[in-house]
This record gives structure tokens, sequence and C-alpha cells, in this order.
């Protein structure tokens, strides 16, 4: 048998008390919507990501980095650029290759996007792959997540590298400075001869 529940109610100090309205959602509804907003979120964001990386310097900035670090989209950390049979090489690009040659270290791909980094990036535009593409993608939305990406449509590569070298070891971190650590880099005159050569243009 049902109890019919008052409106309102007086407590004993004589204060005027109003029950709160029930939740009309489930959690299952929540988690739905929830899900909706994040595939939205992570709609628009590759959408801009496909459009910066239609820009000539976007592009030109990111190929460098990619030569800087000696990868391509195909090799595991150890792996050599152009060398046949190359033991690190993978060509299953349904999800991240994974350690290399040493066993724990996971910078792989073009842009050498370690696993923790390729889930982070990946998430923001909902990919899960690891396809030539896809790391284009995810090494734009890293310029993005540094707060570099309007530096590098404009051209002002020097500025970009100051952040981006926190990020890609074997990058400088300006005209006449050094790489931040402890390993091999390119000097700025290399990077910017690359990425001259592949249509970027300094501003």
């Amino acid at each position: 048998m049902g109890r019919n529940m008052p409106k309102s109610v007086t407590s004993p100090s004589g204060k005027h008390l109003v029950h709160a309205a029930r939740r009309e959602t489930t959690s299952a509804t929540d988690s739905a919507a929830k899900q909706v907003r994040i595939a939205s979120r992570q709609k628009t964001r590759l959408e801009e990501n496909e459009e910066y990386l239609k820009n000539q310097n976007v592009k030109a900035f990111i190929y460098s980095i990619g030569d800087a670090e000696g990868g391509d989209y195909n090799l595991k950390y150890g792996g050599i650029k152009g060398k046949i049979n190359d033991k690190w090489a993978f060509s299953n690009y349904s999800t991240h290759p994974g350690a290399g040659y040493d066993g724990h270290t996971t910078a792989a791909g073009r842009y050498q996007i370690n696993i923790a980094t390729w889930r982070e990036m990946g998430e923001k535009v909902g990919l899960k792959d690891f396809s030539p593409h896809t790391q284009d993608i995810l090494a734009v939305e890293i310029l993005r997540s540094i707060g570099v990406i309007d530096s590098v449509e404009s051209g002002d590569i020097n500025s970009a590298l100051s952040a981006a070298s926190r990020r890609w070891a074997a990058l400088p971190q300006g005209k006449g400075l050094p790489g931040r650590y402890k390993q091999p880099y390119v000097t700025y005159d290399v990077f910017s001869s690359s990425y001259t050569n592949y249509g970027g243009t300094i501003g």
C-alpha cells in the first residue's frame, strides 16, 4: 500500500520544509548523454585539426619534427629510417605498436609518440588507431595542447620551437640555442632548412 508523501512538513522548530524534487533521469540516461557530449567535442576537435593540417606551415613544421626525431610512420623506438627488413618496423596500425628495442621505451611512429601521449591526445580527438594520418593529427594536437599552433601557422618557428622542444628532445630550443635535454638534437639551421624544403614560410 503506497503512502502519499506530503508536499511540505513543519520541523519541531516551526520551520516550513519543502521536499526536494525527485531526480527524474537515471544514471544510464546521464551516462548516455555524457557520451554524446564527449563524442561531439571529439568530432569538433578532430575537424579543427584536419583544417590545421591543411595549412602548409603546420604540415612543414610537423614533418620537420619527424625528420629531427629520425622516425617513420612504421617504426618503433630503435628503428632506422630507410633500413630494409628492420626488426623494429611494424605494419599493424590498428593500435599503438608498443615498446621498441630496449623493451620499455614506447616512442613510435614518425613523431616518436609514446603510449601515454597517444592515449591522451587520441582521447581528445576520438582516435584509437596509429595510422600515418592519425599520427599527423596527433602531432597537430600536441602543438595545440602546448599552445603554439598559432605561432606555427604564422611561421614563427622560433617561438614554436621554444615550447615544442619540451615535448620532442631532438628539437633545438630556438635560433642559436641547443636542445633542452642531454640527447642528440638538430640545430635550428637544420630544422629551418627542412621546414622550408617542405614548403613552410618563416614569418
